[in-house]
């Protein structure tokens, strides 16, 4: 706990690590709040399911494009403006839906909505890396916001669900909206903890796509397979638990999912580490992708929380390890980009991952739906495996200060 006491008394952190958590909330609130509103309303999964995976799709366009912009522009001068259009386009959403509206105008404003949210996290993590200069600080405040992550995934759409169903089908859409607007405007206003922009040289490393730099399309690979992996937990747990006549239990057993990643993330990031960075990376991938196989024997919904909650423990420690990867691998004037672009690899994984599984689900059943989570894990271990070596290299360059430099 004195870790996370100490990185928490920063000056500043506090205040921008709760209005980070709240605007992130608000994201982790926006699928499950469409898909409630959507099918509540206009009775229909497909367009439910159809405006769930246009808001994703656009976020991860609009994210890789927004964080490029605040690396050169700066956090405030971007992203405040972005997202307020954000929550005012996903208001406009609900009302429309409110009066029935039609579905195309829906569709409109929900991808405007998507383009400008951005990612909070990313924002956040770029802050830290900001404020702290200890890289077991740095170590331990990427821990939190992992943890805090999961805690976003357990609460929010839990409360998404409780406001459209104790409510209006719309009131789940209508409280991401307010605290997207109400915890962005907040950060975004913090100008202490706001990074500087680092200009950026005329090198090869500083013009390329941020993709194509050394290493950052694996860990972003890596990435992709883990959201695959995660959108293919989602929705076989929702066909496993409606196949055993337990549907209303899919919140609490991806809670508790969720629950486990939160508390490996904690007690990971409690600890300073001595092994280097690539191999713990390389330790958590190979944990998620050997305990990934147990999922597909569970019998009913207890089993599979538990099953759950150990898959979920090497999760968290996973992303913190990649975040940290990302910010070895990326020149300092272009972490945000950086970070975000793993976020986007995530999310778009995710949606990659809920298609394939949900059609094979629909033909094979729910067991199918585990498999697809089965295969994305052994991918994501095989990637990790055969870029080791590389891996290795590039962290131990830059710990000798020579990674980024042109020949």
């Amino acid at each position: 706990m004195r870790a996370y006491v100490r990185v928490l008394k920063v000056p500043g952190a506090l205040a921008f690590c709760i209005a980070g958590l709240i605007a992130r909330f608000g994201g982790a609130m926006t699928g499950i709040g469409i898909l409630m509103m959507a099918s509540g309303i206009y009775g229909n999964y497909g367009i439910a399911g159809a405006l769930t995976a246009a808001d994703v799709v656009a976020w991860a366009i609009g994210t890789a494009f927004l964080s490029n912009l605040v690396d050169r522009f700066g956090q405030r001068r971007i992203m405040l403006p972005a997202a307020l259009v954000s929550a005012a386009a996903l208001a406009i959403v609900v009302i429309l839906a409110v009066f029935h509206a039609p579905l195309w105008t829906l569709f409109v404003f929900t991808v405007i909505s998507g383009l400008t949210q951005g990612s909070p996290g990313a924002m956040v993590r770029a802050r830290w890396n900001y404020v702290l200069s200890s890289a077991h600080d740095l170590h331990t405040a990427y821990s939190l916001e992992s943890t805090l992550d999961e805690l976003g995934f357990i609460i929010g759409p839990v409360a998404a669900t409780w406001l459209a169903t104790s409510l209006h089908p719309a009131a789940g859409l209508a409280g991401p909206a307010l605290m997207i607007a109400g915890g962005a405007g907040v950060f975004y206003s913090l100008k202490s903890t706001e990074p500087t922009i680092i200009t950026r040289e005329h090198s090869h490393s500083h013009s390329r796509l941020i993709i194509l730099l050394p290493g950052i399309a694996v860990v972003d690979a890596i990435g992709f397979l883990m959201g695959a992996l995660f959108g293919s937990i989602d929705v076989a747990t929702l066909a496993a638990t409606t196949t055993w006549n337990s549907r209303e239990q899919v919140g609490i057993v991806l809670g508790v999912m969720s629950l486990g990643s939160a508390i490996g993330g904690f007690l990971y990031g409690a600890r300073s580490w001595r092994s280097p960075l690539w191999k713990r990376f390389l330790i958590c991938v190979s944990l998620l992708g050997v305990t990934a196989w147990i999922l597909y024997f569970a019998w009913n919904p207890l089993t599979l929380g538990i099953f759950g909650f150990i898959v979920g423990f090497s999760i968290a420690p996973t992303f913190i390890n990649a975040n940290g990867l990302i910010g070895y691998l990326v020149p300092p004037a272009r972490l945000t980009e950086g970070l975000a672009w793993l976020g986007t690899a995530i999310g778009i994984g995710v949606s990659i991952g809920s298609a394939i599984s949900g059609y094979l689900i629909d033909h094979f059943g729910h067991g199918a739906g585990f498999i697809c989570v089965m295969v994305g894990g052994v991918l994501a271990l095989s990637v990790a495996l055969g870029a080791s070596k590389q891996l290795k290299i590039l962290t131990e360059a830059k710990s000798l200060g020579a990674l980024g430099e042109d020949e």
